[in-house]
């Protein structure tokens, strides 16, 4: 605590009856999170109808490391297309997004884009798949650059020296939420959803 992922918020934005099941797992790419069974296990899980939102890119990045790299043309949108189909198979709806971005401005107060051609292979993977997109680079990016710098630090993890107990010394981290980002997140995650039209979408609190 306070890091929060939008995943865990989204509950409180879907439309009864539906459900949200977050399986994320922070620091995995579309390469661990199969190598670890993880969407093995959600497939296990996943019934006819359930909508299945894959978003991946941030670790997919870490070229340094072999465990988690997937470059943007080859391995990571192989792994998109393995994921949409094997959520297909189990009757599962696939929904693919881009990763939001990262809080980094440079010198002259301008957002740095940090993702590479991710977003663009999420895009075109979910062409090519037949699958509904949702641009979260884009819908965040949009976002960071009307908040700035500065007013923008309140939604990530941004802590001072003692305010929790789990950071004593503080920390600057421009990639993850606090609940306030992931609740803003989430909403944009819904109201992106509502406008395809995707039934668990029906409605988002306004706010």
């Amino acid at each position: 605590w306070p890091q929060t992922g939008w995943g865990q918020r989204l509950t409180e934005f879907v439309q009864a009856p539906w459900r949200v099941e977050n399986r994320a797992v922070n620091g995995r790419s579309t390469k661990s999170f199969l190598d670890e069974g993880r969407f093995g296990a959600i497939l296990s899980e996943l019934r006819p109808g359930d909508f299945v939102m894959i978003q991946f890119g941030h670790n997919d990045q870490k070229s340094e490391d072999p465990v988690r790299f997937a470059a943007a043309e080859g391995p990571y949108r192989d792994n998109l297309r393995l994921m949409v189909r094997l959520a297909r198979e189990r009757g599962g709806i696939p929904v693919v997004l881009s990763s939001v971005a990262r809080r980094r401005f440079g010198a002259d107060g301008v957002l740095v884009a940090t993702h590479g051609e991710y977003p663009a292979a999420a895009r075109m993977t979910a062409a090519e798949t037949g699958v509904p997109f949702i641009d979260m680079e884009a819908r965040t990016d949009a976002w960071l650059r009307s908040l700035g710098d500065a007013p923008s630090r309140r939604f990530f993890m941004h802590l001072e020296p003692g305010e929790f107990p789990a950071y004593p010394d503080g920390l600057a981290d421009d990639t993850h939420f606090r609940i306030e980002g992931a609740d803003e997140v989430a909403r944009m995650v819904a109201g992106e959803g509502r406008a395809l039209g995707l039934a668990p979408f029906g409605f988002a609190p306004s706010g």
